[in-house]
């Protein structure tokens, strides 16, 4: 998909990431601050009027910087030599070693099958949710319906 990130307004492909608790639609480069909802899978009971999400979370693990220097001094690599393998910039395996930057998913496998280590957490979230009648339309709540409704509320008062 592409459009305009919500973060930073760059136009291009765009990720459904959860940062902070919001599911946003950002840039490649904006996706490494969050978690990447790499499927979504929406059920509805009809006796009971729920739904049911079930969203897949990839995430990096804490202390993949570590994890991935030792890995790499373990097998006697520089970080050019290591850079060179998974043909990336020297500069990006020192950040990423430093955890300035984590790395983006398809990286990060590539690490980890190189490496031999595990460094990607995998999870599934499932939510349920009561529905109403009016949630049914899938409309999203633009900034006129909401100075609308401010209006309206003034003008009764």
């Amino acid at each position: 998909m592409e459009g305009e990130c919500e973060l930073c307004g760059k136009y291009g492909k765009l990720k459904e990431v959860i940062i902070e608790g919001s599911k946003l639609l950002v840039c490649e480069k904006c996706a490494t601050l969050g978690k990447e909802v790499k499927e979504r899978d929406v059920k509805l009971s009809s006796s009971k009027r729920k739904v049911i999400e079930k969203e897949r979370i990839v995430d990096i693990v804490h202390g993949f910087g570590k994890i991935i220097k030792d890995a790499r001094e373990k097998l006697s690599l520089t970080q050019d030599e290591l850079a060179k393998k998974l043909m990336v910039k020297e500069s990006l395996i020192a950040k990423i070693e430093r955890e300035e930057i984590k790395p983006d998913e398809n990286l990060a496998r590539k690490l980890e099958k190189l490496l031999n280590v595990k460094i990607i957490e995998e999870y599934v979230v499932e939510i349920e949710k009561n529905e109403k009648e009016e949630d049914k339309k899938d409309v999203a709540l633009t900034i006129g319906d909401l100075m609308k409704d401010i209006f309206s509320k003034k003008r009764n008062h």
